[in-house]
């Protein structure tokens, strides 16, 4: 008979024996039936213990690989929440709620699209339902609202999760699926505001002004539309170059190195600057450049905005004309004459040099302009300017002063009074035979002559218009004289 007891083993003896798997945590001694069916039952009680001990550890792994995945989720600087079907948080991580600027309880189970801005929570129900029914992960950009009313704009990455949900947790036979949408919320609040600011910049480039960049050596980088108007100049032909292509010749290197010095160490230079366009023609322009630093200061930019001020010269030059010239001869007029008149007394006063002042009036030019007419009588004028130009030295000045009435000033004469007034006489008898010499006009001949009166001065002794009034006084003597002479003033002539 077999002894009972030999036949009692434990079952982790009995699993190591028959299975050969993971030992049992239990030590309950089992008699082993002689009966087959029972002993396969054991085995089987056996091998489900064996399966349910491994599951324990398995679900112990998962859960730590899910408490890993929730303390990476948090520790991770990105916004992350994750929607159900509905559009409501189900997850949020706590990067997401400082975004928002609200607590995880403000945000789980409340519907997402509360913290979508009004006008663009249209956009956003539809790019939801996109993405649900169409299972496409895309992305999309909105404004949200934080706690405290603000908004800022963020981009939203969605990812579609498609969840399988065993029949052990449902009341369905099959399995079922549930889809879920991850989301990764990025503030893009600054790189909208950049965005803007390069539109801005880039409307601005295309403005009229002509606008071209270069680097810190000068080279040319970009140039506008206006630029390759008022240059002539492609973008083609001025990239790559420096703005050297555009140098006149007019501007010494003194020049030049002075505006890049004050660039240099101030960062701006702007001023009146005279270029060549690619035909060869000069023009005025208006040059401002601004000189762009990095971070740590160091330069590596220039930006220059170009102004064609050609229009504006010419303005300028025609009113200066009108100022300070006559507009038929387009000689000085009193003004003008009067300024230089000015300048010269001041220099004789230093160098004690004579000058003279010539009054010079034409001979019964009344009676040729109101017989012949006002546009025979203008060309006469026009005619008497230019031999009048042309009568004396380089330096001296010519004016019409009114009517047929011309002053002429000889400068820097001599300091001696004699010989000043022997050059003097000498230049207003040259003046006397020019005009006294025939005018052709329309074929046929028309003759006048002048009445000059002579004025010497030095210095500042005498006030400008008393001067004046001495060469006004000596025509009038020689017109009484009998014409076509030059008269000296004398001072008998101030007392008569």
């Amino acid at each position: 008979m077999t002894d009972n007891k030999s036949n009692i083993f434990t079952l982790k003896d009995f699993a190591h024996s028959q299975h050969g798997r993971v030992q049992l945590g239990s030590e309950q001694k089992y008699r082993v039936p002689s009966n087959k069916l029972l002993q396969d039952l054991l085995e089987h009680q056996i091998d489900l213990e064996l399966q349910n001990e491994a599951l324990q550890r398995a679900q112990e792994k998962i859960e730590a690989s899910l408490s890993r995945c929730d303390s990476l989720c948090e520790a991770f600087p990105v916004s992350y929440i994750v929607l159900t079907e509905s559009g409501t948080i189900e997850e949020a991580n706590l990067v997401s709620a400082d975004l928002l600027g609200r607590d995880l309880t403000q945000l789980l189970k409340h519907f997402f699209l509360n913290f979508v801005a009004p006008e663009d929570r249209s956009r956003w129900n539809n790019f939801f339902d996109g993405v649900m029914h169409n299972s496409r992960n895309r992305s999309c950009e909105v404004k949200l609202i934080r706690g405290d009313g603000s908004q800022f704009y963020a981009r939203l990455d969605c990812l579609l999760l498609n969840y399988k949900i065993s029949p052990l947790y449902t009341l369905n036979s099959i399995d079922t699926d549930t889809l879920k949408m991850s989301v990764v919320i990025t503030d893009i609040s600054e790189v909208k505001q950049v965005e803007q600011e390069l539109r801005v910049v880039a409307t601005v480039f295309q403005s009229q002004e002509g606008m071209m960049v270069t680097d810190d050596k000068h080279v040319i980088l970009r140039v506008n539309n206006a630029f390759t108007k008022i240059t002539g100049y492609t973008e083609a032909d001025a990239i790559g170059k420096t703005p050297k292509i555009l140098s006149s010749g007019r501007h010494g290197a003194e020049f030049y190195s002075a505006m890049w010095s004050e660039l240099d160490m101030i960062g701006q230079w702007q001023g009146e600057i005279w270029d060549r366009r690619k035909n060869g023609e000069i023009y005025p322009q208006w040059l401002n450049i601004t000189a762009v630093k990095s971070s740590e200061g160091v330069i590596t930019n220039y930006v220059a905005t170009i102004t064609d001020i050609t229009a504006r010269k010419l303005a300028e030059d025609e009113l200066h004309l009108l100022a300070f010239y006559d507009p038929l001869t387009k000689l000085p007029n009193r003004r003008l004459f009067e300024d230089r008149l000015h300048l010269v007394m001041t220099s004789s006063a230093r160098t004690g040099l004579y000058s003279a002042l010539l009054f010079v009036d034409l001979d019964h030019f009344k009676y040729s302009n109101d017989s012949l007419g006002h546009g025979v009588g203008d060309l006469i004028l026009k005619m008497v300017s230019q031999r009048l130009v042309l009568s004396v030295r380089e330096g001296d000045t010519v004016a019409r002063i009114g009517g047929d009435e011309f002053m002429v000033m000889l400068v820097n004469l001599h300091e001696s009074h004699d010989q000043a007034s022997l050059l003097a006489e000498t230049i207003a008898n040259k003046i006397l035979h020019a005009i006294d010499q025939p005018f052709i006009l329309a074929g046929f001949e028309c003759d006048t002559t002048a009445s000059i009166g002579v004025s010497l001065f030095s210095g500042q002794d005498e006030a400008m218009e008393k001067i004046q009034k001495k060469a006004d006084m000596a025509m009038y003597s020689a017109k009484t004289d009998g014409r076509n002479r030059v008269s000296f003033f004398k001072e008998f002539n101030m007392i008569a």
